[in-house]
């Protein structure tokens, strides 16, 4: 799918497929966290199965008001014992799969929201 972004947003998503995003002219295929304010870097996490509490402590150093994870190309909920550091900072977290992750970032990032977005690839 290809999106035609209106945001003012260095991050805006311009489009993805099957293991792949696209921000700007860069066509990412790893794991990457984005953020509404402009950070981004890779995740290191290439699966699902391979994450850790470490993870959603990254996340949680954002301080963002909301993380939209990603979890790939089908929807997995992450056990509730790897979001602690979230659930502390009352950060929330919508989980859905990485194509709905990636929609929903840009919908939030151009109503001006404070958000990341972590997204598996696989």
């Amino acid at each position: 799918m290809k999106f035609h972004p209106d945001a003012n947003s260095n991050n805006t998503i311009h489009g993805y497929g099957p293991g792949w995003v696209q921000v700007g002219a860069e066509k990412i295929m790893r794991s990457v966290v984005l953020c509404s304010r402009g950070e981004r870097f890779t995740w290191d996490c290439e699966q699902f199965e391979d994450l850790t509490a470490a993870h959603f402590e990254q996340l949680a150093r954002l301080q963002t008001e909301l993380v939209i994870f990603g979890s790939g190309d089908k929807l997995r909920f992450v056990s509730p014992a790897l979001t602690q550091a979230l659930i502390i900072q009352q950060i929330g977290l919508e989980t859905m799969d990485t194509p709905a992750a990636c929609r929903t970032y840009n919908v939030l990032t151009n109503e001006g929201r404070i958000v990341a977005c972590a997204l598996l690839m696989r």
